[in-house]
């Protein structure tokens, strides 16, 4: 193997573990700020309306989707599996029948709320073409 194939190999190995990296710190963060609403809710802190009624809605699914797939690439030893988009849409159907359908007639802390429904989809697709943009990464990268 030439000097030349080596600083190619190193080079991508570097991008990845530098993408890989920004992924994990992205998640970390997304954790924590859903973390510290759902405590400070708790607490009686008096968020804005627009973060105390919708934020977390929009993250829950990415990161559930997140650490579904972590958790299927840790099995399967399989680095590059990514979740259909069947199973994104289905699972956001079932978040958003489960919350904003089921639970409130049951449960008088859950609220039927359609904007809900949609940060739902919003929040699922936004992990779906998250996943797409790795996957054109690496095939640009393998084509070079």
């Amino acid at each position: 193997m030439s000097d030349k194939n080596i600083e190619i190999v190193l080079l991508e190995g570097q991008q990845r573990c530098s993408f890989i990296s920004f992924k994990k710190g992205l998640y970390a963060t997304l954790s924590l700020i859903t973390l510290t609403i759902y405590v400070m809710q708790r607490s009686g802190f008096q968020l804005p309306w627009l973060i105390n009624n919708y934020v977390n809605d929009l993250l829950y699914l990415p990161l559930t989707l997140g650490a579904i797939t972590y958790i299927i690439r840790r099995l399967k030893k399989d680095s590059y599996f990514e979740l259909s988009i069947g199973f994104i849409v289905l699972l956001a159907g079932y978040y958003s029948f489960y919350f904003e359908y089921y639970l409130p007639q049951f449960n008088s802390r859950y609220t039927a709320d359609f904007i809900d429904v949609i940060l739902y989809f919003i929040g699922g697709f936004a992990f779906f073409f998250r996943d797409k943009m790795r996957f054109v990464m690496r095939l640009g990268r393998n084509q070079n």
